[in-house]
């Protein structure tokens, strides 16, 4: 029995090595995971995955142009109101990460932890279920203009015009609500 478990334990000390290198990737000691080599995978280039290997900004400036085609052939009349947007995004973000305004970050940071924190406590005494733990910590962002963002990538590729206009309002509106957001973070003291 001894012998069946010492050599049990020895195929998978000797096979693990293997699965990791067939993996291409390295296992972290933060738990995340970092390429060993260039990536060479097939995925298209708005995945998820991509975004470990690409430069954020160039990424964000990417998605930017693309977004601004798509308004210039679906609602070529916000044009003006898009470029608006979002260069008062761009300088809302700057500011936002300015030095000046490093105390604010950290404080705003501080008060999502508790909150986190909280919420976890109650969740962990069995005060709120999975589904409201979820709403409530994700309730202010919803993540819905990661989701708007997509469906309007599908509608242009199923050349669904008027779903795509009524997409791109609804993200022009969501990206208003974020730079009144970020305004507000910005006037607290």
């Amino acid at each position: 029995m001894k012998l069946k478990m010492l050599c049990l334990t020895l195929g998978l000390v000797l096979t693990i090595p293997s699965f990791a290198a067939a993996n291409g990737k390295v296992p972290d000691t933060k738990g995340e995971q970092r390429e060993d080599s260039p990536c060479d995978c097939q995925e298209g280039k708005e995945h998820h995955h991509h975004m470990m290997h690409r430069d954020w900004h160039a990424h964000m400036a990417e998605k930017e142009q693309k977004l601004l085609t798509w308004v210039d052939k679906y609602t070529p009349d916000k044009k003006s109101e898009w470029t608006k947007v979002l260069a008062e995004k761009k300088t809302l973000r700057n500011e936002w990460l300015s030095p000046e305004n490093a105390e604010k970050r950290e404080r705003w940071k501080k008060e999502k932890m508790a909150k986190m924190e909280e919420l976890k406590k109650q969740f962990d005494e069995g005060k709120l279920t999975k589904e409201e733990f979820i709403k409530k910590a994700h309730g202010e962002k919803h993540l819905g203009h990661w989701k708007t963002f997509h469906e309007l990538r599908l509608a242009v590729e199923k050349k669904d015009d008027k779903k795509a206009a009524v997409l791109l309002n609804q993200l022009l509106d969501q990206a208003k609500q974020h730079n009144l957001k970020i305004k507000e973070m910005l006037k607290r003291e």
